[in-house]
């Protein structure tokens, strides 16, 4: 599959020649540059399929940027660079459907670029939901984050806000007016706390009247930002992206403290806190259920004469085999270093020996390629214990008491305790 294109349209050869360098090292993009209205016209005749293009204002055969309107024009998102800070050019370049205007003064402005291009990527998957009661402002809003690609869906009131949510439940972002007929903005918002915390839905609330009381009164009861009507798009723009950035830094300390960074399964932490959730509800329903320890045979004499990178070559590819080999009502954990914990979930004693006789001889088949050794095979010794004990720490010592007897009796089995 092709990588996606940026266009950059820049006279000035050193900056550009920066742009284009950082670009390739931080972005997962191809690059054309252009430093003439000429050269720019030429590229997108052949190929206007562009994801954004970066366009100066002042070109040597275009001073005036007539370059904005011929992109434009063949329908390629834009985000203007430019050395003047003029209020009227400013604002007769963002009356046309631009992304944003960026003055190219320092190294900062260029970094600025990137994480707005970064932005953009992940928006294309992001939706964001539109309430308010009047058809002009949904109108506004809406054109206004369809150039910052987002998925857009509007509402008139409340009451079908909620509606919405209930059939999109991917809702990332919700922004909402304060008085809408049938059910309010407050109101909305009270509601949408009760399904969905602050880590997981965003809400920007806007209203002109009263803005100072409202503000308050919107941001105690769960809302995570207010704006007030008018705005301009490059403020709502700059809200809206840092209330979900700040989504995205939730999601990734909470991935951090619930999965390995290496294996990428649920980490030792995890799988005790959702083990012991899982124990008290098992024991409730009387359902049966296995525990297997895992543990790869020889692990510390393949990090001792191969090294350390192929030993996490093979936790890596272990995990992925175990996952392979498991549904999704099951749970499977890395305990730290070679050791992995796999618990069968609603399953009788008789099938779970068998699943583990069966992944056992999956890894014994298991081929791993590394630049030391072309193909590397290993085996796993596995202990499995059952549901019938008192606690996850017992299970947890008889699963390990049959890893200790597999090991003893030549690895590469099960064994049960």
């Amino acid at each position: 599959m092709a990588r996606e294109k940026i266009l950059i349209v820049e006279d000035n050869k050193a900056l550009s020649k920066l742009i284009v360098k950082k670009m390739e090292s931080n972005l997962d993009f191809d690059v054309d540059m252009a430093y003439t209205f000429e050269e720019a016209q030429n590229l997108v005749e052949k190929d206007s399929d562009y994801f954004v293009a970066l366009l100066d204002l002042n070109l040597p055969d275009a001073p005036d940027g007539e370059v904005v309107d011929m992109i434009l024009a063949h329908k390629i998102p834009s985000i203007i660079l430019t050395g003047s800070m003029e209020k009227e050019i400013r604002e007769k370049i963002l009356k046309k459907d631009v992304i944003d205007y960026v003055y190219k003064g320092n190294i900062d402005d260029v970094n600025y670029i990137f994480t707005l291009i970064e932005r953009l990527h992940k928006n294309r998957d992001i939706k964001v939901l539109v309430v308010d009661d009047s058809m002009a402002t949904r109108a506004q809003i809406k054109s206004l984050l369809q150039h910052q690609m987002f998925k857009v869906l509007v509402a008139a009131h409340g009451e079908e806000a909620l509606a919405f949510l209930e059939d999109n439940p991917d809702i990332k972002l919700v922004l909402t007016d304060y008085l809408m007929p049938v059910i309010d903005g407050v109101e909305l918002t009270k509601e949408i706390r009760k399904r969905y915390s602050k880590n997981e839905i965003s809400i920007i609330a806007m209203t002109g009247t009263n803005a100072d009381l409202i503000s308050a009164k919107f941001l105690k009861i769960g809302a995570n930002d207010f704006i007030n009507k008018p705005f301009t798009r490059e403020e709502i723009a700059c809200r809206i992206n840092n209330s979900l950035d700040a989504l995205e830094y939730i999601a990734k300390i909470e991935d951090m403290a619930q999965n390995d960074f290496l294996s990428g399964l649920a980490n030792r932490r995890y799988f005790f806190d959702a083990m012991q959730e899982y124990f008290k509800e098992a024991k409730r329903k009387n359902e049966s259920f296995a525990m297997g320890l895992i543990d790869v045979d020889n692990f510390k004499q393949i990090n001792d004469t191969l090294g350390h990178r192929v030993g996490d070559t093979v936790i890596v590819e272990l995990a992925k085999t175990l996952q392979k080999h498991l549904t999704h009502d099951h749970f499977i954990a890395r305990l730290g270093g070679d050791e992995f914990c796999v618990v069968l979930k609603n399953i009788d004693q008789k099938k779970a020996l068998e699943f583990f006789i069966k992944l056992n001889h999956a890894v014994a088949g298991l081929h791993i390629h590394t630049k030391e050794k072309k193909d590397l095979s290993i085996s796993v010794s596995i202990g499995v214990t059952f549901g019938d004990l008192e606690s996850v720490e017992e299970m947890i010592n008889q699963a390990d008491k049959a890893l200790y007897i597999a090991k003893k009796n030549g690895r590469n089995r099960v064994e049960v305790s």
